[in-house]
Parts: C-alpha cells; structure tokens; sequence
C-alpha cells in the first residue's frame, strides 16, 4: 500500500522559473532521502501553478509520521535556508489512485 499526496501550489507573480529552478535543484534529493517518491511534476507557466505528487509506502498515519520527521529534518532546512516565500496558495490533499 502507497499513500499519494497531491500537491497544488499557485505561486508569487514573478517566482515561477526561480521556483522551477529551486524545486529542481532540492525536491529530488531531499524528499527521496526522507522515503518518499515522486511520482511527477507539472508546470503550467500561463498561470502560475505548480502541481506534483509525492508518494510513501504505507497508510495516512505513516505518511504523516514520515512527513512529521521530514518536516523537522536537517535536510529540509538546508533547502529552505534564505529562500524567499514563492508560494502564494497552497492545496494538498491525500488521493487516490486511479490507474
């Protein structure tokens, strides 16, 4: 059993290729490193968002626990150490797999 988490972000006006480009250069290594998948990344230029799904073995509540201690991790703070907010609306949500 995996649980997917898909995430949607609208970003700040004018941060999109600087997100693109932190986002490339740090989510594959950190998040992989805290046992997660991810499982794509989309980008939609024309209107600011930014969509991609993360993934983890297990149940919500272990995706959560996992999520907990990446939240809290070296690792992640490393990431975000003095980058600028460039997410003006979040939307995540656990969903389904289709097919």
């Amino acid at each position: 059993m995996k649980t997917i988490q898909l995430r949607r972000y609208t970003l700040v006006d004018g941060e999109y290729d600087a997100f693109l480009s932190w986002w490339s250069e740090w989510m594959p290594r950190v998040r992989p490193a805290a046992g997660f998948t991810i499982e794509f990344a989309l980008g939609l230029p024309a209107t600011n968002e930014f969509v991609w799904a993360v993934s983890a073995e297990g149940d919500e509540a272990e995706f959560l626990e996992r999520e907990s201690t990446y939240l809290a991790s070296d690792a992640r703070a490393q990431a975000f150490d003095g980058v600028p907010q460039r997410v003006a609306d979040y939307n995540i949500r656990f969903v389904d797999e289709i097919a």
